[in-house]
């Protein structure tokens, strides 16, 4: 073996050794941000599931929540970056036109997507001022149901038909929270207009006095039933309005078993729950007589 080929295989031997270190150190930045992100992301999680326990107030724990999911999103992110940028330095790329380019290209990228962007700068003001949280029910739009996840870029909904409604944060214009402090269950209970208007509201009292003691429903419901008086004229009845305050997501539970109780006590009571009604007037001639009225029988 003469000396030429010793060098040459002392330089491939050393390409191979900065191979080698190289492969080692790219295995070492990806295993590392893979245990820094589960790290992180645990102990977000025992931090919100911490303060979740100390709250009292349901509100403020599905906020922790919320928030506990995009902050470990934001942690997979940043974590990816930064060891995406090292790997590539270890590579032997350098990191800097790269950077320089991204900002170009994401220049360029923002406005051709300027509905993404819009999208979770929607999504940031949302969880910032708190108007979405997981286990919310919410209208977004023509869309209503169920939150079942907030991220940056939409807001995930189930309506009552476990129908999955996916919204992107940028459609959103305006937010109506239901379930937000306390819910309202609204009823309009319509009536013949033979009936007293005064005994009807005083069986309705009554009827909401023994559901606010149910053991059941009465820790649901926050104060008396509230009976706003006679809403409208119908064509047929009489509206009479009153509502509930209860705990959120509880006004629709609230609303059924009162109707159900209500329809009980107007049938004990003989009150007549209306239905539409028809007159029939053939009119009257010159002289102030009524003109005969027959009925016939089609295909008699």
């Amino acid at each position: 073996m003469n000396e030429k080929t010793i060098d040459m295989f002392i330089q491939w031997w050393s390409s191979l050794g900065g191979l080698a270190t190289s492969l080692l150190r790219i295995t070492l930045i990806i295993v590392a941000a893979w245990l820094l992100v589960a790290f992180l992301q645990r102990a977000i999680r025992l931090m919100r599931e911490r303060v979740a326990g100390r709250l009292d107030d349901r509100e403020a724990a599905k906020r922790a929540e919320t928030l506990g999911r995009v902050f470990r999103y934001l942690v997979a992110v940043v974590v990816s970056l930064v060891a995406g940028m090292l790997v590539l330095s270890e590579l032997g790329v350098s990191v800097a036109p790269i950077l320089g380019a991204a900002g170009v290209v994401g220049l360029a990228v923002g406005f051709g997507a300027q509905s993404l962007v819009k999208d979770f700068f929607t999504g940031f003001f949302l969880l910032l001022e708190n108007q979405v949280r997981q286990g919310d029910v919410v209208r977004l739009g023509e869309h209503a149901g169920l939150v079942e996840e907030v991220t940056l870029r939409y807001v995930q909904l189930r309506d009552y038909d476990g129908n999955v409604h996916y919204v992107p944060n940028g459609n959103i214009t305006t937010v109506i929270n239901m379930t937000r402090g306390f819910s309202h269950a609204v009823m309009d209970i319509g009536v013949a207009y033979r009936e007293n208007v005064d005994e009807v509201m005083a069986v309705m009292r009554e009827v909401g006095q023994a559901l606010r003691e149910d053991p059941d429903f009465g820790p649901r419901i926050l104060d008396d039933l509230e009976v706003a008086g006679v809403n409208e004229w119908g064509a047929s009845e009489v509206v009479i309005r009153c509502r509930f305050q209860t705990l959120p997501l509880e006004q629709w539970g609230v609303r059924r078993e009162y109707l159900r109780r209500l329809k009980a006590a107007f049938d004990a009571a003989g009150i007549e729950i209306p239905f539409p009604h028809l007159t029939v007037y053939a009119g009257q001639d010159r002289q102030g007589k009524a003109p005969a009225f027959e009925v016939r029988q089609v295909g008699a």
